[in-house]
């Protein structure tokens, strides 16, 4: 298992002032830096090949890699329109991202990490075990991606692909800053996902983030906790929801909870009165999402009235929750379902 620290010199992931200022450096005009900045950001361009308005001379001379983009190895299609790309990095390492489009928004679910080391009992990610944290370009990298496949611009991001974002943070935070300022994307459309660990919540509030925190909980004890996470043993739920509230002190910002519905395991009456009991006077929102079946795992999506009664339970105790339905089951880029496989065909 390996991390990275290192970010390899690219452009991606550059400000307009350093873009600039590298273009200074290689004998260009300041103003072709606001160019090369469109280009990259605005019009995601992946070779300088595309990028029409430098020099030819100049730009056949260039590295593509350099831009720091990833090429699209495989896309897949789900009956609702939700399209999951599997893009190869650099250095051949496989990703998935998921553009999730509506009428009104284009929503990417964005890796943060290659495969993950949560080992949650439910997602195929964490069955595909961990490579590397992402750098801020190959995070920034799968917007520009959908953004250009879809031929539309993407409104919402969720940090909800593969990965725990909360582990690689020094790269994570600089890509929010790339994403709000550069590509133009406010940072009340995005959310951070993580199941929780031990002092990251309370790290992440001091940057004193506009974005939506969604906490993974699955469970409403920390037997049960412990059962589907495996890394909630070393975080009890009482110091994760005290952290939770800590953290809406510090930012002024609600937390939401995910609450993967499993039939027979955490979907009983008693599990959702004991969850309103946990967030009772809570600023805070639950999202139930009914399970979406992986190969790997046992686990079974619960009923239609087994999902209202849950959900009727915590509105009885006046506690905010809606019932997501996930996009993009067909393919297998709906939550939980995500698992990166290197194919040797194209779509």
């Amino acid at each position: 298992m390996s991390t990275t620290t290192t970010k390899p010199e690219v452009l991606l992931g550059k400000s307009l002032t350093e873009l600039t200022a590298w273009v200074e450096k290689q004998g260009l005009p300041a103003y072709r830096g606001k160019q090369l900045h469109q280009w990259l950001y605005q019009k995601a361009a992946t070779s300088f090949q595309e990028i029409s308005v430098l020099p030819k001379q100049w730009r056949e001379s260039q590295e593509d890699s350099i831009l720091g983009r990833s090429s699209i190895h495989h896309c897949s299609i789900a009956n609702d329109g939700t399209r999951k790309y599997l893009l190869q990095l650099q250095d051949g390492l496989i990703i998935e991202t998921v553009g999730i489009p509506t009428d009104k928004r284009l929503t990417v679910c964005v890796s943060t990490q290659v495969g993950c080391a949560m080992g949650c009992e439910f997602c195929a990610t964490g069955k595909g075990g961990f490579s590397r944290n992402l750098y801020t370009h190959e995070i920034v990298d799968q917007i520009l991606t959908v953004q250009k496949d879809f031929g539309r611009r993407v409104s919402h991001v969720v940090f909800m692909g593969m990965g725990e974002p909360l582990l690689n943070l020094p790269q994570l935070i600089p890509a929010i800053e790339v994403i709000n300022k550069d590509i133009g994307i406010g940072q009340r459309h995005l959310t951070i996902s993580t199941v929780g660990l031990p002092q990251k919540i309370l790290q992440l509030a001091k940057y004193q983030l506009q974005v939506t925190l969604a906490v993974s909980l699955h469970a409403s004890n920390q037997q049960l906790r412990e059962k589907l996470i495996p890394t909630a043993k070393h975080y009890p739920l009482s110091q994760l929801l005290a952290d939770c509230r800590e953290y809406v002190k510090i930012t002024g910002r609600r937390v939401t909870f995910e609450y993967i519905l499993l039939a027979e395991v955490n979907d009983l009456p008693s599990h959702a009165r004991q969850l309103a009991h946990l967030l009772k006077g809570f600023q805070s929102h639950v999202n139930l999402i009914p399970y979406n079946p992986i190969a790997e795992a046992d686990y079974q999506r619960p009923s239609l009235d087994r999902i209202n009664r849950f959900l009727q339970i915590l509105k009885q105790e006046k506690i905010a929750a809606t019932v997501r339905y996930s996009r993009g089951l067909s393919a297998d880029a709906a939550c939980g379902q995500l698992r990166a496989r290197k194919l040797s065909t194209r779509l």
